[in-house]
């Protein structure tokens, strides 16, 4: 049986038509497996290859999946549904199939390694764009772009030329002999048109843009990686600029290395670990450019700091436990540290960084601190209200009437300014 393409489309004579999907189950316990029996159908229909819908299945159950090209078998792990698989599917085509503008299916993906970038062009209206790289499955079809008619018809004739080269037939004997002999080579051209540049400047040139590409090519796997094996890259990667002596200046390459491996929240632990010591206060001030790059509006970050703040104490009980009070008002000093997020850290003591008695402890020592802080955002607040009420204090005078038997308070309207004083009503003239 046969679905639209589009499903919001409920016309029975839509033209654009792909069969309905067939799972089926198989395995039990933690082998439990669906199979997308027909994948390589639907997919045809949809003009892209059957990996594509199968790790778009992948990505939005959070499931591995397998694939089985020369016997066309599709796997998705764990146990699905037909019904929710087709629904999903509308996700897909909704997505990485149907035109932004006219909302038909003959489209194609153009992929461009270099830039990182996937095209997306419309045979039926002629639209031509970019599609939105944030989902998961576009850094798969980067690394496994869609192969071209034409590139496939040269692989295949290529292939078919070995093929004969192999078999030493005649028919290709023959049809050698069949082709025009190439015209002869004037002597007089230039050999030097056929040579590679040598100068440094053209070598320069082409390193640049093979290192540009090696970027682009270790970002994309570098972002399908695992979240710990990306936290190891950043980790050594700071600790590099460490050694090299070059971490002074080096904040900016490091918080868009953290960017380009999106552990951006995750980094003040690192830095942490790999900056602080027992000397911990002078370098909240050395380091507070690299922090504030992180830990600026980001109250993820922060949380990430205090965690990495912990870990430091642990490592030099003896030097700093007693000086956490003191530690702690240097990080807010230095504004790495917001008062809502410290308030939070308080009221929970957690064993995730140090053991719950070496985090009582410091939550004990820092008690003085956090107090301190929330009396004098107690006195700020009061402050102001006394600013307000001496405002209006200044808008009351006392009058004093030798008729009266008690003193008369009057409020007094500011006076009028000299602007208003010096108007003059034109009609009385």
């Amino acid at each position: 049986m046969s679905v639209n393409v589009n499903r919001s489309v409920s016309d029975q004579f839509y033209r654009y038509k792909m069969p309905r999907l067939i799972a089926k189950v198989e395995g039990k316990g933690n082998g439990i497996k669906t199979v997308i029996v027909n994948m390589v159908d639907v997919a045809k229909a949809l003009n892209r290859p059957p990996t594509y819908p199968t790790k778009f299945f992948g990505c939005e159950l959070g499931a591995q999946t397998q694939f089985d090209s020369k016997n066309d078998r599709y796997i998705v792990n764990g146990s699905h549904e037909a019904n929710k698989l087709q629904d999903m599917l509308d996700g897909f085509v909704r997505k990485f199939v149907l035109c932004p503008e006219c909302d038909n299916p003959e489209t194609d993906l153009h992929v461009n390694p270099k830039k990182q970038t996937i095209g997306n062009s419309c045979k039926a209206c002629g639209y031509r764009g970019m599609l939105d790289t944030r989902h998961k499955l576009c850094t798969f079809i980067l690394k496994n772009p869609p192969e071209s008619t034409e590139g496939g018809a040269a692989v295949k004739k290529k292939k078919n030329r070995k093929k004969d080269k192999e078999n030493g037939s005649s028919e290709g004997e023959a049809s050698q002999e069949n082709f025009d002999a190439p015209k002869a080579v004037d002597g007089d051209d230039d050999d030097e048109d056929w040579a590679e540049e040598t100068t440094e400047e053209a070598q320069r040139r082409r390193m640049e843009e093979i290192s540009d590409h090696a970027k682009n090519l270790t970002l994309s796997e570098d972002l399908g990686k695992p979240l710990e094996e990306r936290v190891n890259l950043f980790y050594n990667f700071v600790k590099h600029k460490k050694e090299n002596g070059t971490i002074n200046c080096a904040d900016k390459e490091i918080l868009a290395e953290a960017e380009r491996l999106d552990v951006t929240a995750m980094g003040p632990l690192i830095l942490s670990e790999l900056l602080f010591n027992e000397n911990i206060r002078d370098q909240v001030k050395k380091y507070q450019r690299h922090f504030l790059r992180f830990c600026h509006n980001n109250k993820k970050a922060q949380k990430y700091l205090l965690g990495g703040f912990e870990c430091v104490v642990k490592l030099h009980k003896v030097q700093l436990l007693a000086r956490v009070p003191i530690i702690l008002k240097d990080l807010y000093d230095a504004d790495l540290l917001e008062e809502d997020v410290i308030f939070a850290w308080a009221e929970k003591v957690s064993k995730k960084y140090v053991s719950k008695e070496l985090a009582k402890e410091i939550h004990a020592k820092a008690a003085p601190f956090v107090k301190w802080l929330k009396e004098a955002e107690v006195e700020s607040g009061a402050s102001g209200e006394e600013e307000e009420a001496e405002e209006d204090d200044e808008n009351v005078e006392v009058v004093y009437s030798p008729s009266a038997r008690e003193l008369r308070v009057e409020t007094v309207k500011p006076a009028a300014s000299e602007k208003e004083e010096d108007d003059i009503d034109i009609d009385a003239i």
